[in-house]
């Protein structure tokens, strides 16, 4: 069930780990297991799911040992992940992309594992790309959506994710982008009734999205997207007006 991804890698090394890192054994465990799994599985798949969890040797070794001697000796370089085999991440596809964050932020990785991932997988060209920022905003809402009728939005979720949407959400560009994400989202939900509303509410509330941003996304509508048009103007319309009581 751990090399089909039906149990989370993550979690379930994590927690096994937390007894035993007291004693210093908790790698000792880590690497028994991760043997075992290449009798299944071949070396680079079992490290794409030890890279996907989010996982660092840093977290399971003593301050003092060194990661990259320990892998070494232990024959475990697969899982320092695709720079240990070549300097240049290779891309991901929108496909791969959307599918890691949904598994990070599904299985309730904090923000610094999702750093911690970001930073290991991809190159400087895609965390700066539209693609990357899009796929990212898109997992945060889609786990933020409570699927109770009406819709709702799980503010929390939101809020988690803000610092962590800040840090790439760097102009206004990128905050375009990100609210085409949205928009797109909304589409394929087939328009659920106050959804956008809230979360656009929610992302101005928290400082990830800026007033000049939703007021260029009201007038800068996609091909295709037009018959949406009333919705999104009587959103940024409500927006603009407690921009200007956040003024006063």
């Amino acid at each position: 069930m751990l090399q089909d991804g039906e149990i989370p890698m993550g979690p379930l090394f994590r927690e096994m780990a937390k007894p035993l890192l007291p004693i210093g054994k908790a790698a000792v465990l880590l690497v028994h297991i991760l043997n075992l799994l290449c009798k299944g599985l071949s070396p680079k798949k079992a490290g794409a799911l030890w890279t996907d969890a989010g996982l660092n040797w840093k977290d399971f070794l003593s301050e003092d040992e060194d990661v990259k001697k320990f892998v070494t000796e232990q024959k475990l370089e697969f899982t320092l992940g695709e720079e240990s085999e070549n300097p240049s991440k290779k891309m991901l596809s929108a496909e791969e992309l959307g599918k890691s964050l949904d598994r990070l932020i599904e299985d309730k990785a904090n923000n610094q594992r999702i750093l911690n991932w970001v930073e290991a997988n991809l190159n400087e060209q895609q965390m700066t790309s539209s693609l990357f920022v899009q796929a990212l905003m898109t997992s945060v809402c889609q786990a933020a959506i409570v699927c109770e009728n009406p819709y709702k939005v799980d503010v929390e979720q939101i809020t988690q994710r803000a610092k962590l949407l800040q840090k790439y959400l760097v102009d206004e560009q990128k905050e375009l982008q990100v609210l085409y994400a949205i928009q797109a989202l909304m589409v394929r939900l087939e328009q659920p009734a106050n959804l956008l509303r809230m979360f656009l509410d929610t992302l101005y509330d928290e400082d990830v999205i800026k007033e000049e941003a939703f007021s260029k996304f009201g007038v800068q509508q996609r091909p295709g997207r037009a018959r949406h048009g009333p919705q999104i103007r009587q959103t940024i319309l409500h927006l603009a007006q407690r921009g200007r009581g956040r003024i006063r």
